[in-house]
C-alpha cells in the first residue's frame, strides 16, 4: 500500500518530500500544529519520532529535541496516541521513527498492532539491522506494515542486495557517515553512491541525512524518489517559531 502510495504520487512529482519531527517537541499541541503546516504545504509523507534517550543516529539539534521532550514528560503511549489523531486528521502515509530499545520494551508483536490499528504505514528503527530483526520482520508481516531499512555508502553491493531483500515500501539511503543533520556534500561521489542504491532495489529511494534546501532537493531529482528533511526544520522552530515551516517547506520544490 506505502510503495503504491508513493508511485502515484511520483507520476504527479519529480521527487516527494519526507519530513521528520520530535514528537512532543517543543510540546504536542505545536507538534500537531507543525504537522498540519507541513501537510498544507504539500508534504508527501512524515516520519514521527517517538523520543529516545540515546538516539545514536542523531546529531545534537535532533538530540536536543529528544531530551527536551522527554524532560517536558513525553512517553510512549502519548506518541502512540498522537500518531493515531495525525493519521487520523491527515490525507498523508505517517511513520513511526525511534529505537529498537523502545519497541523491546513496549513489545515488538503489541507495538506493531498498535501503529496498525492506529493507521500508520510502518516505522523506520535505525538501530535493528535485519539480521538482528526477524522477531521485528515477522510482526510488520504479520500486521502488513512497512519496515524501512537503510542503505549506507559504506554498504557492499552484497549487504545493499540482502538489506534490499527484507525492506518493504521504500529504502532509507542515508547520505554520508555518522548522524543527522551536519554537512553533506551533493556531489559526484552522491551520484555514484545512488546509482549503486538503484541497481539494488527496485522499491523508491528516499535519501537523508544533511538534505537542508532547494539545492539538495534539485539535486537529488532523477536520482532518487523522495528527499527527507529533518534537522533543517527543527532548527527553524527553534530559530524562528514553527510559523516558519509552512513557508520553508513549500519553497522546496
Amino acid at each position: 500500500m506505502l510503495e503504491h502510495y508513493l508511485r502515484e504520487r511520483l507520476r504527479e512529482k519529480g521527487i516527494l518530500l519526507m519530513t521528520h519531527i520530535v514528537l512532543g517537541y517543543p510540546d504536542f499541541e505545536t507538534s500537531m500544529n507543525i504537522v498540519a503546516s507541513m501537510v498544507a504545504a504539500g508534504v508527501d509523507m512524515m516520519e514521527l519520532q517517538i523520543p529516545f534517550s540515546e538516539p545514536i543516529a542523531d546529531g545534537p539539534v535532533i538530540l536536543h529535541a529528544n531530551q527536551r521532550s522527554l524532560a517536558a514528560g513525553s512517553s510512549v503511549r502519548r506518541c502512540l496516541d498522537f500518531g493515531r489523531e495525525a493519521a487520523a486528521r491527515f490525507p498523508i502515509p505517517f511513520l513511526f521513527m525511534s529505537y529498537y530499545n523502545i519497541l523491546y520494551r513496549f513489545g515488538v508483536e503489541r507495538f506493531a498492532s498498535v501503529i496498525k490499528d492506529s493507521g500508520l504505514q510502518g516505522t523506520i528503527v535505525p538501530d535493528l539491522p535485519p539480521e538482528e530483526g526477524a522477531e521485528y520482520m515477522q510482526a510488520m508481516q504479520k500486521h502488513g506494515l512497512n519496515p524501512i531499512f537503510i542503505f549506507s555508502p559504506a554498504s557492499s553491493e552484497a549487504r545493499l542486495a540482502y538489506v534490499a531483500s527484507c525492506a518493504r515500501g521504500f529504502v532509507y539511503c542515508v547520505a554520508r557517515k555518522g548522524v543527522t543533520g551536519r554537512e553533506t556534500r551533493f556531489s559526484d561521489q552522491m551520484d555514484a553512491y545512488l546509482a549503486r542504491c538503484r541497481r539494488a532495489t527496485n522499491l523508491p529511494l528516499a535519501v537523508g541525512f544533511g538534505v537542508k534546501d532547494r539545492r539538495d532537493v534539485d539535486f537529488l531529482r532523477g536520482r532518487a524518489d523522495i528527499a527527507v528533511i529533518g534537522s533543517q526544520t527543527i532548527r527553524l522552530v527553534d530559530e524562528h517559531g514553527p510559523g516558519a515551516v509552512g513557508d520553508f517547506i513549500a519553497g522546496l520544490r
